[in-house]
Parts: C-alpha cells; sequence; structure tokens
C-alpha cells in the first residue's frame, strides 16, 4: 500500500464495500495525478453503451474491447480522455507518459501516427476529481483502498468484473472483500 503522504499517480483506487457514493459505487480508479493541490483519476471499470465507432468513429479500429466509451467520472463527462498503452520500448507520437507505459493520448492527432506504437486503447467520458486534501480525508476514513495497478487494468476486456479481480489478486484480508455482497444486509 501506498502511503497517504506520497503521490497516488500510477496507482489503483479500489471502492471499498462501504463506499455509499453511487458514483464510486465498487470502482476501480487509474490515477494519474496527484499532488497537494488535488488528484484526478479514470474509473476503469464503468463500460456505457455508447460504441467507440459512434462517439469517435476515427479512432474507433484502434480501441480495445469492449470498443466501447466508459463512464471515467463524474467531472466534465463531455469530455473525452483518452488512454493509450505504449509498446515495449517506444514512446508514441501524440502520447504523454503518465504512469510507465500508460499515457494520454492527443485526439486531435490522427489515428495513423500511432500505427504500431500502442497496444491498448481506451476512451472516457470525464474523469474523477478531489481537490487539495480531499482524496487524503477520503483515504483516512477508509472509503479507498490502495494497490499497485497492473499494465492490463486499464485495457481489460472484461472491465464488469475487475473491482473483484483486484481486490482477489491482493491475497489476505482485502482478497476476502470481492465475495462482500454489494447490498450486506442481504448477506
Amino acid at each position: 500500500m501506498t502511503s497517504v503522504g506520497s503521490s497516488l499517480a500510477g496507482s489503483l483506487l479500489v471502492a471499498s464495500p462501504t463506499l455509499d457514493d453511487p458514483n464510486f459505487t465498487r470502482s476501480v480508479i487509474l490515477m494519474l495525478d496527484h499532488d497537494g493541490d488535488g488528484a484526478l483519476g479514470v474509473i476503469l471499470n464503468r463500460p456505457s453503451e455508447i460504441s467507440a465507432c459512434d462517439a469517435l468513429p476515427g479512432w474507433a479500429q484502434v480501441a480495445s474491447e469492449p470498443a466501447v466509451v466508459h463512464m471515467g467520472g463524474p467531472v466534465t463527462p463531455q469530455v473525452v480522455v483518452c488512454l493509450g498503452r505504449a509498446r515495449s520500448g517506444v514512446t508514441p507520437s501524440g502520447w504523454t507518459s503518465l504512469a510507465g507505459r500508460i499515457g494520454a493520448v492527443d485526439l486531435d492527432r490522427s489515428p495513423d501516427d500511432l500505427a504500431g506504437s500502442l497496444d491498448g486503447l481506451r476512451f472516457f467520458a470525464g474523469y474523477a476529481g478531489w481537490g487539495a486534501g480531499q482524496l487524503e480525508t477520503e483515504l483516512r476514513l477508509g472509503g479507498w483502498i490502495v494497490v499497485p495497478a497492473e499494465p492490463d487494468d486499464a485495457f481489460t476486456s472484461s472491465p464488469e468484473t475487475l473491482w473483484s479481480r483486484v481486490l482477489r489478486r491482493q491475497g489476505g484480508e482485502l482478497a476476502m472483500l470481492h465475495t462482500m455482497p454489494i447490498d450486506p444486509t442481504q448477506n
């Protein structure tokens, strides 16, 4: 686990089973930026019904499956955040590193500029954001579990099962949380 005082960029925030904010129930967030001014990330496990072909026709052919726009978070949902995973040893044109091989893709460029340089591409409508100190407070209150991200997390073909899989791979007590029902009173 990462300490609360250090940057969480590149880590995953996994919603605690007790987090009761409907925007984040059972969400897995890839943290893209975190400093004294606040934090931002994208929810990885909220695929929408909007196909990438309909939303971003020029980019759809390079989108990772499922090739849909994912709901990245409640902040500015009309803005599309595009993440790409660079092939090992490559720095793609129109790509800005955020966390290792994962970076932001400039959608104003041509998809041809990235041909052969990415092995994953995903679109997110909006993002999750926190003001200065807000995320740290939520962490102290137990709303989030911080775990390391794996390269495939942002580009999984089964985003709907990501929350459970991320917890399960942690082992120990965290792994047991993946079996907790959404409504514990129904247990």
